[in-house]
């Protein structure tokens, strides 16, 4: 059992995490990246317990910025040094609770520093700083730290340690990636995080609700990489599940995350996007594919085009093929109806045949469904933004009324920057 997570005030707790899937990647040369540990991967390899390094552990006393904890390393010195993690814990609780995820990281080829906080109660900004302080730690006084390479590095956490990564993403931006597991968002909000980010939800947590991340992740800038897998059947203390339930899935997902922003390693790219192949303990994902090292990951023929607020699909209702049929949002499910095809026309196709225009110039004009004509009131600017304009009004598209429900109605609004205009191909 996990122990009983706290709440202090309003504040909510935590957690770091990424959700992928499973799909043979094709193989990349070591000489075209140092950074590659491993052999190439398949998905049983990726869901194994453990990879092929050894791995070895020491327990690290109080001090140095931090309250100690216990760092897991690999022993084969003959690859070269390694990406590192600090990870920090949930409020009110203690490394132990998650000292499984140590060595199976480390056995994946990472250098892993769990950390024990200064005080129990900590908040986020303190747990920021004791991460970075374990990293620093980590790479210029630490027994392992020739094992260690000091440009790639990153930080996680549960709840509250979550949130304390998150800030630590926010402050240190040389970090290469921040995992928040179950993560309580410092004011909700992060619009300031600019390096590659990852939220891991349970799908029955009270504590941190899957709403409460959804809003959050819907503030991540258009321009920084991010996904959010939730965790099926889980509560708030899944990272402390000891790889049992459905722990074992945030555990693979994450493991590759890692290899993907640490290692920049290509050859894990296609099990995160354009969708996860194995969904196996995964209820959601949502991601801003393609994921990888430079936007290496080529986007599919089609995609799905989901809204940053909602984490709904831009849907035909029905799978109606007839003409004036409006699209809304609705759960994303992989059917026709929901795939869209980008032309060198600037359209938008669904079912091969129709395309998305809207019905007018003026704001609150439907986006619709007829037959492909490549006139303009069919053809749409895909922005760095995240935004879908319309080329002869230059609105945009827009989940009405910022609805997140089934059925919202899919129309072109005023462009504002609100998370309801911005969406994601998956």
């Amino acid at each position: 059992m996990w122990p009983r997570f706290r709440r202090r005030g309003t504040v909510l707790l935590a957690a770091l995490g990424v959700a992928l899937g499973l799909t043979a990647a094709a193989p990349a040369s070591a000489a075209d990246n140092p950074y590659q540990r491993g052999p190439d991967p398949t998905p049983t390899s990726i869901a194994a317990d453990r990879g092929t390094f050894a791995t070895a552990q020491t327990t690290v006393p109080r001090g140095n910025g931090f309250g100690g904890g216990v760092v897991y390393y690999p022993t084969d010195t003959a690859a070269g040094t390694f990406g590192a993690i600090a990870i920090a814990p949930g409020y009110g609780t203690e490394w132990r609770w998650y000292a499984w995820l140590g060595p199976r990281l480390a056995s994946f080829g990472f250098v892993v520093v769990g950390i024990e906080t200064n005080s129990l109660d900590d908040y986020a900004d303190a747990r920021a700083d004791q991460l970075l302080a374990a990293l620093d730690w980590l790479v210029t006084s630490s027994p392992v730290r020739d094992r260690v390479d000091r440009n790639r590095l990153a930080v996680g956490g549960h709840s509250m340690g979550g949130g304390g990564a998150l800030v630590a993403g926010t402050r240190r931006p040389s970090l290469l990636t921040a995992v928040g597991m179950a993560p309580y968002v410092p004011n909700g909000n992060l619009s300031g995080i600019k390096i590659p980010t990852v939220l891991f939800g349970g799908q029955t947590d009270t504590t941190v609700t899957p709403s409460y991340l959804a809003s959050a992740y819907a503030t991540i800038p258009a321009s920084t990489p991010r996904a959010y897998p939730e965790i099926a059947g889980e509560g708030h203390g899944f990272p402390a599940g000891g790889g049992g339930g459905n722990s074992g899935a945030f555990a693979r997902v994450m493991m590759v995350w890692l290899k993907v922003f640490m290692d920049a390693d290509t050859r894990y790219s296609s099990f995160l996007c354009p969708s996860l192949s194995d969904s196996r303990g995964i209820s959601k994902y949502q991601a801003s594919c393609p994921l990888g090292p430079g936007g290496t990951t080529p986007p599919a023929e089609t995609f799905r085009l989901v809204n940053a607020n909602a984490g709904r699909c831009v849907d035909v209702p029905g799978r109606s093929q007839s003409n004036g049929t409006q699209v809304a949002l609705w759960d994303c499910n992989g059917g026709d109806n929901q795939r869209w095809k980008a032309t060198d026309g600037k359209q938008l196709q669904v079912y091969g045949s129709k395309c998305l225009g809207a019905d007018g110039t003026s704001p609150g004009a439907k986006a619709i469904i007829g037959d492909c004509t490549g006139g303009p009131a069919q053809q749409w600017n895909t922005n760095a933004d995240g935004t879908v304009t319309s080329v002869p009004s230059g609105l945009c598209l827009d989940a009405s009324g910022a609805g997140t429900g089934n059925g919202t109605p899919v129309i072109v609004w005023t462009c504002n920057h609100g998370a309801n205009q911005q969406w994601n191909r998956t």
